[in-house]
């Protein structure tokens, strides 16, 4: 992924980063703030204790799944002790907004931290990392010239070589959700139809299909980037490398980890504090060391093992893109028969 090598614009962000945390430094020491997180690591990076130890903000964790969380929110309405919510994926955070459980968030540091396209237009919600969902393959049984585009993994000499997670898996349906965005729903079609005609071997898992692709149980397949990093981190002689699909064209599919402040915070300025605090430069480096992810702020390098993997185009459009079209991509994947 470029990196923004400014100068100027990284002192801009370095003096917003410390202003946002003298800010915090003026709240009481007594404050906390309650997070309910579906995203997989909770409150044990280290991102968390390092925003305590600088503003005295106490932070408390509901842990669960996406729709576990999301039911609690609802369900508790005004009386809930929530005042951020955390998860995975832009399609999670776009459904989110749309059943009226976050808030509007007018902040200088998390517009000049994130970049447009990685944010809800309505500044609901905010990438705070960027996952990429692409193509992978066994570099000893495929040569990475014979891979091109998500919709080349279509072609006949695929069948029984590609691996899928089913299509009710949510990093499926925003990727499909995108694809709809910049193709159209007819063209997106043929793309899902060309993989079901390979017979795909269904995999209810990212790192489960790394692994299946490791053992030659299949060739390729489509999964995020950092659980092949984490994979990676521990075995460095794992037969699986990752191939940046459509640079050619539309670019790869991009998606986020983000955050919002909930609808009914009672801590809502210290909620911004810490939304402000996970995109400054400090935090992402954390983020990042910690999850593999790449960081949604563009004046943060990626971790050393990202940055092996080579740059990216990424896809223009923005990842709102995947709670936009969900529905269609799920329609979309009954008709083409995509399991």
């Amino acid at each position: 992924m470029p990196l923004h090598k400014n100068s100027g614009r990284i002192a801009l962000l370095a003096a917003m980063a410390l202003a946002a945390i003298t800010a915090c430094e003026r709240a009481p020491r007594d404050q906390t703030v309650t997070v309910y997180s579906s995203r997989s690591h909770y409150g044990a990076e280290s991102v968390f204790v390092a925003f305590t130890r600088a503003t005295g903000i106490k932070v408390e964790f509901f842990e669960g799944n996406n729709n576990e969380v999301l039911e609690r929110l609802k369900s508790e309405g005004e009386r809930t002790s929530a005042d951020m919510l955390l998860t995975v994926d832009a399609g999670n955070l776009w459904n989110a907004a749309e059943q009226g459980l976050l808030q509007p968030v007018e902040s200088k540091v998390l517009t000049a931290n994130i970049p447009a396209h990685l944010r809800d237009p309505g500044n609901q919600w905010f990438a705070i990392a960027t996952r990429v969902r692409t193509i992978m393959y066994n570099p000893k049984r495929v040569d990475p010239s014979e891979l091109s585009t998500y919709e080349a993994l279509g072609d006949p000499k695929w069948k029984g070589r590609l691996c899928l997670r089913p299509s009710s898996a949510i990093y499926n349906q925003s990727l499909l959700a995108s694809l709809i965005a910049i193709h159209g729903e007819e063209a997106t079609e043929r793309i899902v139809r060309g993989w079901v005609a390979n017979d795909p071997i269904y995999i209810n898992g990212d790192t489960q299909i790394l692994e299946a692709m490791a053992a030659g149980r299949c060739d390729v397949g489509i999964t995020n980037h950092y659980y092949l990093a984490r994979l990676l981190a521990k075995d460095s002689t794992l037969s699986v490398a990752p191939f940046w699909a459509d640079q050619g064209g539309a670019g790869v599919h991009v998606n986020i980890s983000g955050g919002g402040v909930t609808r009914h915070a009672k801590n809502r300025a210290a909620a911004i504090q810490l939304l402000e605090y996970l995109t400054t430069p400090e935090a992402q480096g954390l983020l990042a060391s910690s999850s593999f992810e790449y960081p949604a702020n563009p004046a943060v390098k990626p971790h050393p093992l990202l940055a092996r993997f080579g740059s990216f185009k990424a896809q223009s459009v923005g990842v709102a893109a995947a709670g936009a079209h969900q529905a269609e991509a799920v329609r979309l994947a009954d008709r083409a028969n995509y399991r």
